[in-house]
């Protein structure tokens, strides 16, 4: 998903590495989706968002604004009975960066038979890491996630106009 213009957005913070963390278990039935080292468990995840589901409001997104990646082949069954009313989960990988991570039937179904929207719930870090599904997804996380924070950090010249509000928005 395309990110939203830096200025539009406050600074997010970095992530604090937990060394309590305790990975999200898979149980026997449990869907996962693996998105790089990031695993998430996926049937857990939605559950939590079900429970808390003022907490993840619905939105419709442009079915344009979701990366095909290629990724796995898709069965051609699942996809033409995929339910296009059920929301798709779009998770917050790094600030303001949203991946597909649940829905690539229903997304392509719509791609298919050109719907240009679909429903979707997006979840913003850090709501989803307790999902991730090992410790070593988890410590990479944190340091990618802190990785693009800092990435986003002005430096020298930009970061004493912002300190100095010539850089905000409202004064441009």
């Amino acid at each position: 998903m395309t990110p939203s213009p830096a200025h539009d957005l406050p600074l997010p913070n970095k992530l604090k590495l937990d060394k309590k963390f305790q990975p999200c278990s898979l149980d026997t039935g449990d869907e996962a989706y693996p998105n790089g080292i990031f695993e998430f468990n996926i049937t857990r995840l939605l559950a939590y968002i079900d429970a808390h589901s003022n907490d993840f409001p619905i939105e419709f997104v442009s079915v344009a604004d979701i990366p095909d990646y290629g990724g796995q082949p898709l069965d051609h069954d699942a996809v033409r009975s995929a339910d296009l009313s059920r929301p798709i989960l779009l998770a917050e990988i790094a600030p303001d960066r949203y991946n597909l991570i649940d829905g690539h039937h229903r997304v392509a179904n719509a791609r298919r038979n050109g719907t240009p929207t679909v429903p979707a719930r997006r979840i913003r870090c850090p709501h989803h890491i307790p999902f991730l599904t090992s410790a070593i997804a988890y410590e990479k996380y944190v340091e990618y996630w802190n990785t693009k924070v800092k990435e986003m950090r002005p430096t020298g010249a930009a970061r004493s106009r912002l300190n100095s509000g010539l850089g905000s928005p409202a004064r441009r």
